[in-house]
């Protein structure tokens, strides 16, 4: 009885969402009233300072994606229409690869915080592309999170649970890179169902960049540090692509390519130079939590795409309208991982990771993928996914007698995949669509990419276990 008490709120939320009948927003705030009697039983505290408490530390966690957020449709703004934006062109399966994979995977792995899915979204937009199946192809761009925004959550999940970070993301690029090769047909399912038809011809291509991609992730990690693998996995292919689409002409044709990449070079040196300051100031209101530094990737977005935007002719009315766009995706956000911190907080999220692994009994090491996938679709983030479930998740490997770097590194691949499809992330995207997409519509078309979450988690403990 406790647990289905305890799985209440993740069980409405999924049926509402997956139903339809519900966006985002109602969606969540039934999932926090359904929350409120769990958190009462499960928590062995007074239940009112622990909800006042952890809803603010939800909101100071939720402040960091949404103004990070705010500051993309910012920046996108400030290009859009220049030749550094999502230009209007003509949809081909070449450049939605290119915007969903390549350059949408290239920002997320320098900014984080899916930014790189708001970026794809503006550029499959710019190609007239609407609906779920524009949604779900920009969140093909979340496929590297753990090195989202130079691997925070990897970080984290390595420290919590004591391990070197370095052979944690190591060990994590392996089923990362094989999940990466199954986004060839996926990506052609969501070009099949926007009407968009993919030949023989580019398929093998988008596929030799795939192996390129999944190659340079894996060498990586034994040359550099991991922080970089996933900007050198996305940028080295994206580069090399965007000079094949459309290769300079003439000393005109380098200044215009020049001039378009201008922004996107200047917004990568700003987010480095930054992320070089490892001891700025930093608003930290609470010790337990990372604070709110200075560098922080909203703040350079902000500063970048103002000081951009203030070089446009309108830059009122374009700082106006990207604001209102992100009104609902951050409303919803902030729920989402209100509701997270209430659930991970009062434990319920451990038990219910807990009740799995023990019911389960010699087939345990299976569940690490699955109870990784759904903390990450829960939580929205790797961070959150590693703070909530990394230290119970280890602690289930050792039980089952696992080598000490897999479970970690399983869940780390399995949160991080999810949070690419999250809960939050989908009502963002949904709320930047604004065409009536719901998530259960990306949920369906992206449902082959879930199960192979799954699929190459269970492949690596049958491997290495």
């Amino acid at each position: 009885m406790m647990l289905l008490l305890q799985a209440a709120p993740l069980l409405l939320l999924v049926a509402l969402l997956l139903s339809g009948r519900a966006g985002p927003v109602p969606a969540v705030l039934a999932a926090l009233v359904a929350a409120l009697p769990a958190v009462v039983a499960t928590l062995q505290a007074p239940t009112l300072p622990f909800l006042a408490e952890e809803t603010l530390r939800g909101a100071f966690l939720a402040l960091k994606p949404i103004t990070v957020v705010m500051g993309g449709l910012l920046f996108h703004a400030a290009v859009a229409g220049r030749g550094g934006g999502a230009a209007a062109t003509e949809p081909s399966p070449r450049r939605i690869f290119v915007a969903a994979l390549l350059m949408g995977g290239f920002m997320e792995s320098v900014t984080g915080f899916a930014v790189g899915a708001v970026f794809a979204l503006s550029a499959i937009r710019g190609m007239g592309l609407r609906g779920a199946p524009a949604g779900a192809m920009a969140l093909l761009s979340l496929t590297l999170v753990p090195w989202g925004g130079l691997g925070p959550g990897t970080s984290l999940g390595a420290a919590l649970t004591g391990l070197p970070a370095q052979e944690v993301a190591a060990l994590t690029a392996w089923p990362n890179a094989a999940w990466l090769l199954l986004m060839g047909p996926v990506l052609w399912r969501l070009c099949a169902a926007a009407g968009i038809s993919v030949p023989a011809r580019e398929k093998a291509v988008q596929m030799g960049l795939l192996l390129a991609m999944s190659g340079i992730l894996l060498a990586s990690h034994a040359l550099f540090p991991f922080e970089v693998a996933g900007i050198l996995a996305t940028g080295i292919p994206l580069l090399a692509t965007l000079y094949r689409l459309d290769p300079p002409r003439g000393a005109e044709g380098w200044r215009a390519a020049f001039r378009s990449l201008a922004p996107y070079l200047l917004l990568t040196a700003a987010l480095l130079l930054a992320r070089s300051w490892t001891a700025a100031p930093a608003w930290t209101p609470y010790a337990d939590l990372p604070g709110f530094p200075i560098t922080h990737v909203a703040v350079v977005l902000w500063l970048v795409g103002g000081g951009l935007l203030l070089r446009r002719a309108d830059p009122g009315p374009r700082a106006r309208a990207a604001l209102t766009r992100a009104l609902r995706p951050a409303l919803a956000m902030l729920l989402y991982v209100v509701l997270a911190r209430w659930m991970a907080g009062a434990g319920i999220a451990g038990a219910l990771a807990q009740a799995a692994a023990e019911g389960l009994g010699p087939a345990a090491p299976y569940a690490v993928p699955v109870l990784g996938l759904a903390s990450g679709i829960v939580t929205g983030s790797n961070v959150g996914s590693n703070a909530a479930l990394m230290p119970v998740q280890a602690a289930l490997g050792q039980a089952a007698g696992l080598p000490p770097l897999l479970a970690p590194a399983l869940h780390n691949f399995s949160g991080a995949a999810g949070a690419g499809m999250s809960f939050a992330g989908t009502a963002m995207i949904c709320g930047l669509l604004a065409d009536g997409a719901r998530p259960a519509q990306i949920w369906r078309l992206l449902a082959p990419s879930l199960a192979g979450v799954v699929v190459v988690g269970w492949a690596m403990v049958a491997l290495l276990g």
